[in-house]
């Protein structure tokens, strides 16, 4: 049998006695014991401390490795006041838009020595505070958070007491905070744009809930590129909602139905995106279709899906530097950093209107 190793009885059985029970770590007084020296010289070489010699490091390495001691950095964290740790508060781990984010978090965190820890809002205020609560009990030393919310002043208590705080996405609301965000207005209005260019007037628009910074600016986007081209919008080109497939789905249709129906539609994220594209494969000739977000595969559809692509990995990245920048003391007033959009054309944003 290959890639199995039997164990022998003896040693389940010494599994079972009561000194080596599962969850009973060695500490380092059994590296002290093992290697034949004092307490405060396991210590010395633990932190890394000079004052041993090296073969005394050595057999306290060689202890270390033999028993699989790790370090409890609890005591550290009593000493220092800092956990070396961040916590990140994303909308929805499931969605693709987070990944490189949050990878680009991580890196930033890694190279500067610190555990992340990640959780989930669901778009849930009361879960993102009971989250980020929880982390501030945990003791992180900083705290990314991409609010659901548009109150945070519950906050306030854990930034007066140290704990670094940059938003990213979207602003926080009701507290001076670094913030984060990409272009939406901008790009949004880009996006529509493109469309009007290439003889589009009836555009529809489908996007998340309004009470959402990113779907309200990308709203707006929409409409100022409209009135810009002298096009009066119409209520029934407009959906905002929840970006639940049957939602997204019903709004499209109605859309592309009746008399005079849309030639085009910018959605206002990918979730939205996806059942777009599904449902223009379904009503031949399509219509045409720019997205706010890339889109996995995008390219290789027929034809390609045109969007308003924002920078996932410099959002995570830009937020992270700023949060270690405010924990080594060298940053003073908070600031609004706003990321550039940029359009990439694949061919569905270059549809001619099929009627």
């Amino acid at each position: 049998m290959t890639g199995h190793r039997i164990v022998p009885d003896t040693t389940r059985r010494a599994a079972r006695t009561p000194g080596n029970r599962y969850g009973n770590r060695p500490t380092m007084k059994d590296v002290a014991a093992r290697a034949g020296v004092g307490l405060k010289t396991v210590s010395r070489v633990v932190n890394g401390e000079p004052g041993v010699t090296p073969e005394t490091e050595r057999r306290v390495q060689e202890a270390i490795d033999a028993l699989g001691f790790r370090r409890n950095d609890s005591a550290r964290v009593l000493r220092k006041g800092r956990t070396a740790s961040i916590g990140l508060v994303l909308e929805d781990l499931a969605d693709p838009f987070y990944g490189p984010l949050s990878r680009a978090v991580e890196e930033v965190a890694r190279a500067h020595g610190a555990l992340l820890i990640n959780g989930s809002s669901a778009e849930d205020p009361e879960r993102e505070q009971e989250l980020v609560l929880a982390l501030c009990a945990r003791r992180v030393d900083g705290l990314v958070v991409i609010p659901a919310g548009d109150d945070h002043r519950y906050l306030e208590p854990e930034v007066k007491a140290g704990v670094a705080t940059v938003f990213v996405d979207r602003p926080a609301g009701q507290i001076d905070a670094d913030v984060v965000v990409s272009d939406n207005f901008g790009g949004a209005r880009d996006g529509v744009a493109h469309l009007i260019a290439h003889g589009h007037r009836r555009i529809g628009f489908i996007g998340d809930m309004p009470r959402i910074h990113t779907a309200a600016e990308r709203l707006r986007g929409y409409r100022a590129a409209m009135e810009d081209a002298g096009i009066t919008v119409q209520g029934s080109w407009m959906s905002l909602g929840v970006t639940d497939p049957e939602r997204v789905r019903r709004a499209a249709e109605e859309m592309l139905a009746g008399p005079r129906p849309v030639t085009a539609i910018f959605t206002g994220n990918n979730r939205v995106t996806v059942t777009v594209v599904r449902v223009l494969a379904e009503h031949p000739p399509g219509a045409a279709l720019v997205g706010f977000d890339d889109i996995e595969l995008a390219d290789l559809l027929r034809p390609g899906v045109t969007v308003v692509a924002q920078d996932a990995a410099a959002l995570g990245r830009t937020a992270a530097e700023r949060l270690f920048r405010q924990l080594d003391g060298t940053l003073l007033a908070p600031e609004r950093i706003e990321l550039p959009t940029r359009l990439v054309t694949r061919g569905s944003g270059e549809l001619p209107p099929a009627h």
